[in-house]
């Protein structure tokens, strides 16, 4: 069962997770206004807090959840 309280648009965009020990590229599948789900190469090393940084804006995100090559994140 979905249980987001926003609804979420599909979108395809280039983005880096960054945090204190480095950065991971990341592509942003869909977004809601208070999160979203990417695409990454690992879900491994990706710390529950982080930055995201897309289409010029920063945004500090919390983990949700992970699954095999994509996390859903909350925007803080």
């Amino acid at each position: 069962m979905d249980q987001r309280n926003t609804a979420r648009r599909r979108v395809l965009k280039a983005g880096t997770i960054e945090f204190g020990g480095g950065a991971f590229s990341c592509a942003v599948r869909d977004r809601s206004d208070t999160g979203a789900m990417l695409d990454v190469p690992s879900p491994i090393g990706i710390p529950d807090h982080f930055v995201l940084a897309t289409d010029g804006s920063r945004i500090h995100c919390r983990v949700i959840w992970r699954k095999e090559k994509r996390i859903g994140i909350a925007f803080e």
